[in-house]
C-alpha cells in the first residue's frame, strides 16, 4: 500500500481551483512530490478538521490532555506558531495526530513485522496486540480492509486480519472503556487515522483475477500512464491534495486542510450517524466496485490514461470530498458518543 509516486496535476485540479478562488497561492508550495498511504496528510488532516467541528467542548478536552501523552506531541506543539489562540491550538494538534500512524512508517524506532517484506501481512495473534505505545511495530497492515471482488469468477482470496475493520473495532472498545489513559492516547490517535483510511474507497477492497489471483492490493497493482511509479491506489490517495518536504513542519498541512475542510460538502446526518465500521467498509467497497474500477480503467493492470478534466476525474474528485466529509462526521459522533 506504499506511494512514491510524483506530482501529478491531474489528481489536484479540484484542490488547486478552491486554493486560488481564495487567494491562497502561497500554500501551493505544499503540492510536489510524497510518500503516502491513504489519503495524504492534507487528506487525513481535512478528516480531522471535518471531525473536530462536530466535537463537544467536554470531548475537544479530553481529546486534548489524551494526545499530550503521544510521544510526537512535543514536536507537534513547537510547530504551531506564537499567538495561537487555545482554540485554533488544540485544532492544530488535533488535525497533526491524524497522521501519526502514517508518520511511524518513517522513524528508526519503529520497524515492520509479518511475512511480507512491505509490512502489509498480519503475521498471528501478535499482530493484533494492542498495548500502547510500548509497541514498535508499524502495523501497516492494520491500515486497510482487502475486501475481495473478481469481474472474472476468480476464486476469492481471503481476507487477511487483523485489518482496519477490525482494529477500529477493537479501539472504540477501548476509548469507550475502563482502560489507562496511555492506551487510550495510542488507540485515539490510531482511530482518528483509520477512520480516514476505511472512507478511502481503495482501502477496502482488491480485485482479484486470473492474472492476480490474489488480488491487485487496493489497486497498487494498476497502473497509470505517465510514470512507472504512478498507479491507481496512488491517484486515489492523491485526490485530496499531496504533501512535500515543507510538509514535515505540518503547519503548512493544516493550513492547506483547513481551507479544503471549510469546502467540503455536508455530511447527510442520516448517514453520519451510522455507527456501523462494517458499513462505513461496505460504502468504500461498494463505491470502489462503482466508481474507480470504472471506464477508462480496464479489467487487467494496465497502463491506463486518466484524461485531466475527464468525467472519471470529476466523479473521483467528488467521490473523495463526499467520503472524507462523511469520515470527519462519523469520527466526531464516536468520540463525543464513546470516548471516556
Amino acid at each position: 500500500m506504499i506511494d512514491s509516486s510524483p506530482k501529478r496535476t491531474i489528481s489536484l485540479k479540484a484542490n488547486l481551483m478552491n486554493l486560488f478562488r481564495l487567494n491562497l497561492r502561497p500554500l501551493l508550495l505544499c503540492l510536489c512530490a510524497a510518500t503516502l498511504l491513504a489519503w495524504g496528510p492534507i487528506g487525513h488532516m481535512t478528516v480531522g478538521w471535518a471531525a473536530y467541528q462536530r466535537l463537544t467542548p467536554a470531548t475537544k478536552a479530553r481529546v486534548r490532555d489524551l494526545l499530550k501523552l503521544n510521544p510526537d506531541y512535543p514536536n507537534w506543539d513547537k510547530q504551531i506558531p506564537t499567538g495561537t489562540s487555545p482554540e485554533e491550538h488544540d485544532q492544530s494538534i488535533f488535525m497533526m495526530a491524524t497522521v501519526w500512524p502514517d508518520d511511524i512508517k518513517g522513524e528508526s524506532q519503529y520497524h515492520d513485522d509479518g511475512p511480507d517484506p512491505g509490512g502489509n501481512i498480519p503475521d498471528g495473534a501478535g499482530s493484533s496486540l494492542n498495548t500502547g505505545y510500548s509497541d514498535l511495530l508499524r502495523h501497516r497492515y492494520w491500515h486497510f480492509v482487502d475486501l475481495p471482488f473478481s469481474p472474472d469468477y476468480t476464486a476469492l482470496p481471503a481476507i487477511p486480519t487483523p485489518n482496519a475493520q477490525t482494529q477500529i473495532d477493537a479501539f472504540r472498545a477501548v476509548l469507550a472503556g475502563s482502560q489507562s489513559d496511555e492506551l487510550k492516547s495510542y488507540d485515539l490517535v490510531w482511530l482518528l487515522h483509520l477512520v480516514g483510511d476505511v472512507h478511502q474507497p481503495l482501502h477496502a477492497t482488491t480485485r482479484a483475477t486470473q492474472a492476480d489471483p490474489q488480488g491487485d492490493a487496493g489497486g497498487n497493482k494498476v497502473r497509470l500512464k505517465g510514470d512507472a511509479d504512478t498507479n491507481l491506489h496512488a491517484y486515489w490517495d492523491d485526490l485530496p491534495g499531496s504533501d512535500c518536504q515543507y510538509c514535515n513542519k505540518k503547519m503548512p498541512c493544516v493550513a492547506r486542510a483547513v481551507v479544503l475542510g471549510q469546502d467540503l460538502p455536508e455530511a447527510p446526518e442520516k448517514l453520519a450517524r451510522d455507527a456501523k465500521t462494517d458499513t462505513w467498509v461496505h460504502e468504500s467497497f461498494e463505491a470502489a466496485r462503482s466508481d474507480v474500477y470504472r471506464a477508462p480503467i480496464g479489467s487487467n493492470d494496465g497502463p491506463y490514461t486518466i484524461v485531466p478534466w475527464s468525467q472519471y476525474e470529476a466523479r473521483a474528485n467528488r467521490l473523495a470530498r463526499q467520503r472524507i466529509a462523511l469520515a470527519g462526521a462519523r469520527l466526531a459522533a464516536v468520540l463525543n458518543q464513546e470516548l471516556k
